[in-house]
């Protein structure tokens, strides 16, 4: 799975954005983000601090050097801003079933961001980088079943819900897709 000899993620372009690695002046905007309600809602369910931000920011390095994939710092290629990030990673969660070991894809935009395309867009090109990398081996998401704009998404680039479980005590739906 994915490149492990790969220690930071390389750049990868859609019409509308540069996908790339995050870089330390991304991390204000980041933290911005992360502490937006909006964003949050399906994601944690609570804005994040600064610190719990710098801990998971610090995490994108970690997952490209060592599984050889991760995210993707997502920059509005007209404006050059930092709008969300995008990818696949393994947290090897305690939930049932068990992913842990299969590319788990995720994003998550700025609010100004959405409703504007740009998620489908992202995912699907994240997507075709997983299936050359992967070896054309399923992907997994898991998200919140009143998330419809994240459902859509899924849909719209080949995820199939397979069950309605539970994580951290909420109620998640986990879908897959099979290249």
């Amino acid at each position: 799975m994915g490149n492990p000899q790969a220690l930071v993620a390389p750049v990868i372009e859609t019409p509308r954005t540069v996908l790339r690695p995050h870089r330390l002046d991304d991390f204000d905007p980041y933290v911005a983000m992360w502490a937006d309600p909006v964003v949050t809602r399906f994601i944690g369910g609570k804005p994040r601090t600064r610190e719990e931000s710098w801990m998971r920011f610090l995490r994108h390095s970690g997952l490209w050097s060592l599984l050889g994939y991760g995210f993707w710092a997502i920059e509005d290629r007209e404006s050059g801003r930092f709008i969300g990030e995008a990818g696949f990673h393994d947290l090897k969660r305690d939930m049932v079933p068990s992913i842990e070991g299969v590319p788990e894809a995720g994003w998550a935009l700025i609010p100004a961001a959405h409703g504007m395309g740009f998620a489908s867009e992202v995912v699907g090109r994240v997507l075709a980088w997983g299936d050359e990398a992967f070896g054309r081996a399923r992907t997994v998401c898991i998200i919140d079943p009143e998330n419809t704009g994240s459902r859509n998404v899924a849909a719209k680039c080949g995820y199939k819900e397979v069950l309605r479980t539970t994580y951290h005590d909420t109620a998640t739906i986990l879908l897959e897709r099979q290249p």
